[in-house]
This record gives structure tokens, sequence and C-alpha cells, in this order.
């Protein structure tokens, strides 16, 4: 059906309008903009391509982890990577049957900041799926000719491309992740009840053969009562498991091994010169904070402190740093355990360093240069007032890229583009009801280019 052309307040009504009645986040809203967010050729183009550069990035770091383990890379690298993971979880990160299985759907996220874009984190267990879906679909659908990154369907196919010929896939979400089991419902029901289903943590009937898809992080395993027969079964090869069970790929200190210059060979090798160079133009610096004492000649690069305690005498203005839990942890997504150098007072930055290294043998953090964001306009609907209003905010796009096919010749393709814009005064972006959600499409007329 083709629409009429309409006003920006009769589109922003008939989005709200087609909002599925069991909603999408529970218990959480947004500001709807009449118009999807807008990205020039320039950035649309490094948006498609980005997804290969993060399947390698995956591989290599996967390959990595293993080399660790067999003595052929440093073993600190497992070290890390391994810290505060109990031994069961190990035993099964290493198994045999997920030697070579790295995540299928890989979302990073990224910030338009005045040196271009970066890439702060990388999510192998994103929420957002169905959303981003629902977003392509609905503004998708408005009169006018945006051309939806991903394609107004693109979502749905990329996640139905991960699981290869399933006859049954089954998608386990844990009460953590319960916030998006509306939209993966819709999702389920946009694909088909009869291939696609939502299950809780007791569910157990899975049949050889099918595929299940992982919406409950591994530090949560103890809430997940059936985490246990799905493990094995896909251990032992009778379902297909994505993402796998390793926490390798739910840890941020894989940008402090990208910078590590001690590793430095290893990425050129196996990323390539190319996209080796891409990614650290992308990735800002990062640091794991290990508290292990230095030699006294020693320094910490780029920081040019000789312990780590010295961060707590660093000046508000030296202070452009964010501390970050590295995962494996309730406080390592959804913008929680995250602190801004700058915005705290000296007692409550040292309080956080103490934290940091305290913590290091259960819960280590990275340590990442603050990114300052461009304020970007973006136009949402005040239904209150029944008026359009304008809003400068700072963005993050968050791509999907979902890997279909399997060894060398998996490809990561993108299905869409998740825009959320956060008012200026809020430094870490993430979904709020302040917040305009939307997706993004290619225009020459770009909001950013």
């Amino acid at each position: 059906m083709t629409l009429p052309p309409m006003t920006a307040a009769e589109r922003a009504e008939w989005i709200r309008s087609r909002l599925p009645a069991g909603g999408l986040f529970a218990g959480h809203e947004w500001r709807i903009a009449p118009d999807p967010f807008r990205v020039g050729p320039a950035l649309a183009g490094e948006l498609e391509t980005l997804g290969r550069v993060l399947l390698q990035f995956y591989r290599a770091l996967n390959l990595l982890y293993r080399h660790s383990l067999d003595g052929k890379q440093p073993e600190w690298v497992a070290h890390w990577l391994d810290q505060g993971k109990p031994p069961e979880l190990l035993a099964i990160q290493r198994a045999a049957a997920f030697k070579n299985e790295v995540p299928r759907v890989i979302r990073p996220d990224l910030l338009l900041t005045e040196d271009g874009v970066k890439v702060t984190e990388l999510d192998s267990v994103p929420g957002g799926i169905g959303l981003t879906a629902w977003l392509n679909q609905t503004y998708g659908g408005l009169p006018g000719n945006e051309t939806i990154l991903g394609g107004t369907d693109g979502m749905l196919r990329g996640f139905a491309s991960i699981f290869n010929a399933a006859a049954q896939v089954h998608i386990v979400i844990s009460e953590e992740a319960s916030t998006y089991r509306p939209e993966m419902e819709w999702l389920a029901a946009q694909l088909g009840a009869d291939r696609f289903a939502v299950r809780d943590v007791r569910f157990t009937n899975f049949l050889a053969g099918s595929a299940i898809y992982r919406f409950f992080e591994l530090f949560d395993l103890p809430q997940v009562a059936n985490s246990a027969p799905i493990f094995t079964l896909a251990a032992e090869k009778r379902i297909q498991l994505t993402p796998p069970p390793k926490a390798i790929f739910e840890e941020k200190l894989a940008f402090a091994l990208l910078w590590n210059r001690n590793l430095r060979e290893f990425w050129r090798r196996e990323l390539g010169e190319g996209f080796l160079i891409r990614l650290l133009k992308l990735v800002p610096y990062t640091w794991v904070v290990d508290p292990a004492p230095l030699p006294p000649h020693g320094a910490i690069p780029e920081l040019n402190i000789t312990d780590w305690r010295q961060l707590k005498t660093l000046s508000q203005r030296e202070r452009d740093l964010v501390l970050k839990i590295s995962g494996f942890s309730p406080e390592a997504w959804g913008a929680r355990g995250v602190y801004i150098g700058s915005d705290l007072s000296s007692a409550e930055w040292s309080v956080a360093v103490d934290r940091a290294l305290t913590g290091f043998s259960t819960s280590p953090f990275v340590l990442q240069r603050f990114l300052r964001t461009v304020l970007t306009p973006v136009a949402y609907h005040d239904f209150s007032a029944g008026t359009q209003r304008t809003m400068p905010g700072r963005a993050r796009l968050c791509p999907y890229y979902f890997v279909s096919g399997d060894g060398p010749a998996a490809r990561a393709n993108l299905g869409g583009v998740l825009a959320t814009i956060c008012p200026a005064d809020k430094k870490i972006i993430h979904g709020m009801r302040d917040a305009v959600i939307l997706p993004c499409a290619v225009s020459n007329n770009a909001t950013a280019a």
C-alpha cells in the first residue's frame, strides 16, 4: 500500500500507531522522530563494509586466545581473558565443538566525533534486534524516497540467515534480559511462529537439528536453568548455538589487546595491514587496568604514569578518561559500571580507580580515552504539546551485522543501523525516555556525513 504525502506530525502519529500492542521494550519509551536519521553516502559505505572487518577481528581474537593457551602467544592474554570465570565455563569455552565458532550477530557501538566515527564497544549479545527490524519496516513504509540502510526487511532476513537450515529456532531469554522479550516476540512472529519461538530459562524440549539463539550473558548462568543442557547439546553438535558460550567475546578488554604493542605483529598478520589500520583509526586507545608493578624505568604507554594508582592524582582536565568493567558482570552492560573521569570529583574518581585495581582478579576494568561527540540536531514530535521540536543531541549508531555461511565462506551482512540520540547534557548515550530512537537511511541531504 502506497501512503499519500504526510506532514511531519502525521508521519509521527502514523509511526506511533504501528507500535505492537505488546510494545517492544518492556516498560521503556522513547521520543519518536517523523523521519529516519540520514547519513551521507561516505558514512553509509563505511557502515556497509565494517562488518567484514569486525568479523575478521573476532576470528583473530579467537585464534589469539587459542594460541595463548597453547603457548604460541603470550600466556597473559588468556590469563586476562579468563580472570574471574568459573572453571566449568572455561571448560565449555575451550570445547572442541566451539573451537572456530564466533558470534553470528555483531553489533558495534559507534560514536560521531569531531575525528569521525569511533567504535567504543562490541556487543555479541545485543538487544535491539527486533526494535531495529520494526523501525526499518515502519519508516521504510512511509512515503518518500528514503533508502533505509540494510533494507526495510534487512534485519528480518539477516537474523533468519544465521541459523542455516535449522527446522526450529528457539530464542532463549533470561530474566536479566527480559526487557528485550517483547521485541524478540515480535521478531519471532514476523519470521513465522512455525519455526521461531521465544523461550524462557526453564524450556528444555530442544530437538536434534534445531537452533538456539542465546539471549543471556555468560555471567548470568546460575540464573539460567537450561544453560547446562543447551551447552551439552551444542557441544555434542546435536543443535546449533549462537552466540557460542565463549566469554572472550563478552570482554571489552579485547580492544586493549588490539592496542597492545606486544601483539602488533599478530594483528598485522591475522587482520592484514589495511584492516589493522582501519581498526586502530576507529578504536580509541584502550588499556587494561592491571595493578602488577612495573620496573622502576617502566611507564604505561600514552599516559606516562608509572603506577595505576597515579591515575588518582590527575587533574580534572587530565581525566578525559573512561573506566569500564570489561565483562562477566551484571554491571558490564546497559551503561552500568562506567565512570567518566572528568565528571567525577577527585574523591569519586579515586574510589573508581581503587575499585578497578582491587577487582582486577575477578572483574578487570579497562580504561579508554573519553570521546567528545559532536552535537547533532534531531527533530521529534512532542505528542503532549502537538508540535515538532528540534533537539541538539549526541548520537550513537549501532549497525547490526549478521554472519551467514560457515568457515571461510561466512560473510557479515548489514541488516540495519539503530540511531540513538540523547540530550546534549547526557555523557553516556543509551536508550532512555528522553532519547530519540530511529533507523538510519542514506541520503545526500545527511545529518551525519
